[in-house]
C-alpha cells in the first residue's frame, strides 16, 4: 500500500520542503501573505445531470482527492450527502460527506478532500475513514497516482490541470484571493504539506 501512495496508520502530515528535501517544525516555517487565486472547479454528481462546485487554492491535490465535504448543517447540499461525485481527470467516485471542519459561509460551502496533502483534510479523513493518497515526490513532482501528469512539477501540473478542466467546461471562474502561505525560513520554498512517516517531539 505504501508503494502505491496509499498510507494509513502511523503516519502524519509534515512541513516538507521539496528543494531541500527534509522535513520541518512548525517553528522552521515562515508564513507570509502571498496573492494567488481561486480556481471553482465543477464536480459532477453520480447518477444526476447536476454538479458540486468546489473553489481551491491548489488545483493540482485534486488529482489526491478522496471525498468532498459539507457542513452538516447547510440546506444547501443536505440531499447529496451519502452520494458519491465524479473526480475530473481522475474518474474516480469519491463520497460527499458532512463535517463541522466546512465553513458554510467561505468559498462555496464545499471543500475537496485531500488527506495527504493538507493537515485540515488529514483529520477529516480519519473522521470518516477515507483512503490518503499521496500525488507528490520527495522533489514536489506528481508521481505515479497523478496518472498522465506524472513527473511533471506541481505547478507545471497545476497549470496542466486548469487548462483541460476549462476544455472540459468544468472550470467555472478564477478569483483573485491573497492568502497566507507557508514557506521555508531558510531556502524560502513554499513548503508542501506531504504525509510520511515522520514526527516531532
Amino acid at each position: 500500500l505504501y508503494e502505491k501512495g496509499y498510507i494509513y496508520k502511523g503516519s502524519s502530515i509534515i512541513n516538507w520542503c521539496p528543494v531541500c528535501k527534509t522535513a520541518l517544525s512548525d517553528a522552521e516555517v515562515d508564513h507570509e501573505e502571498q496573492e494567488g487565486f481561486f480556481w471553482h472547479i465543477k464536480y459532477p454528481i453520480v447518477g444526476t445531470e447536476k454538479f458540486l462546485e468546489i473553489a481551491t487554492t491548489r488545483p493540482e491535490t485534486m488529482l489526491g482527492d478522496t471525498a468532498i465535504a459539507v457542513h452538516p448543517d447547510d440546506d444547501r447540499y443536505k440531499d447529496i450527502v451519502g452520494k458519491k461525485a465524479v473526480l475530473p481527470l481522475v474518474n474516480r467516485e469519491i463520497p460527499i460527506v458532512a463535517d463541522y471542519y466546512v465553513d458554510k459561509e467561505f468559498g462555496t460551502g464545499a471543500v475537496k478532500i485531500t488527506p495527504a496533502h493538507d493537515p485540515n483534510d488529514f483529520e477529516v479523513g480519519k473522521r470518516h475513514d477515507l483512503p490518503e493518497i499521496n500525488i507528490m515526490n520527495d522533489d514536489a513532482t506528481i508521481n505515479a497516482n497523478g496518472g498522465k501528469f506524472e513527473g511533471m512539477d506541481r505547478y507545471e501540473a497545476r497549470a496542466a490541470i486548469v487548462k483541460e478542466l476549462d476544455e472540459m467546461g468544468l472550470l467555472v471562474k478564477i478569483e483573485d484571493y491573497s492568502h497566507n502561505v507557508g514557506t521555508h525560513d531558510r531556502c524560502k520554498t513554499t513548503i508542501e504539506p506531504l504525509i510520511k512517516k515522520q514526527w516531532f517531539v
